[in-house]
């Protein structure tokens, strides 16, 4: 229930006093309108006014007005992009490691060591292909 509240509370317009559409972020709104709304559409309002990064009342101001507000960010995607991006930093420091350490490399053979640094290079390489899939999906969202 507190959440219709809030919605009801924030989903008030109100445009510029003197009529016009001139003004900017700060201009003064004179009418307000009231909104009622279900508790599951006061939820689904409240997520996609956090999705645009906009208050509900600015939101509802601009879907109201024929404005298709886009998503700043879809956050799931990034944190994949910041997941992705350790792996590739794990694995080429790994691979550096193998580089670095002759003793290791002369005592395992030429063929593990070209099998191993192998399979880095094709982690690194599905890792990359990975990072360009989330990265295009959080660009869609983006032009939506």
């Amino acid at each position: 229930m507190a959440a219709a509240t809030a919605v009801e509370e924030n989903a008030m317009i109100k445009p510029n006093e003197s009529g016009g559409d001139s003004g900017g972020e700060n201009r003064r709104r004179g009418r307000h309108l009231r909104v009622p709304v279900t508790v599951e559409e006061g939820c689904q309002i409240e997520q996609l006014a956090q999705q645009t990064g906009l208050s509900i009342a600015a939101y509802l101001r601009l879907v109201g007005l024929g404005y298709q507000p886009r998503s700043v960010v879809d956050l799931d995607k990034v944190q994949d992009l910041v997941a992705i991006n350790g792996d590739l930093g794990r694995l080429g420091g790994l691979l550096k490691l193998w580089l670095s350490d002759d003793a290791k490399l002369a005592e395992m053979g030429p063929e593990k060591v070209n099998r191993i640094i192998r399979g880095v290079l094709e982690k690194i390489e599905a890792n990359q292909v990975e990072l360009r899939e989330v990265a295009r999906a959080v660009l869609k969202v983006r032009q939506r």
